[in-house]
């Protein structure tokens, strides 16, 4: 299992499948950077050398991606600030609403959780 800047990538996969196992490396820039490395994208992750990885490396350093740990970071940090500032999309994500304009009246039960019955009151 090949290791690229602290995470393992699968072995039995093709690079650009394999990549995508990076937090912040979707299939586009997946592609780009097998592309930029000069790497054969029909090639198992478990057949690169080091020289492949460290180009891999490269590539992703050289571009600047916020990867990982940084960009989990920088998603909180922006969600926190939203909720600071009493924005509506911070307040939404406080009570566990949706927070892209969807109904709430009927379905959003994922975000909500399940039903929870308010005010029946049983007469004897």
């Amino acid at each position: 299992m090949p290791r690229i800047l602290g995470v393992d990538i699968p072995g039995n996969k093709k690079i650009p499948y394999a990549l995508r196992y990076i937090y912040g490396i979707g299939p586009t820039r997946a592609d780009s950077i097998v592309n930029e490395a000069g790497i054969d994208p029909d090639i198992r992750a478990s057949e690169l050398d080091e020289e492949q990885l460290n180009k891999i490396t490269h590539v992703i350093t050289d571009r600047r991606y916020v990867i990982e740990g940084d960009l989990r970071r920088e998603i909180t940090g922006n969600l926190k600030r939203l909720m600071a500032i009493r924005a509506y999309r911070g307040i939404r994500h406080q009570r566990g609403l949706p927070v892209r304009g969807q109904r709430t009246n009927t379905n959003a039960r994922t975000r909500k959780g399940a039903k929870k019955t308010v005010g029946v009151v049983r007469k004897k």
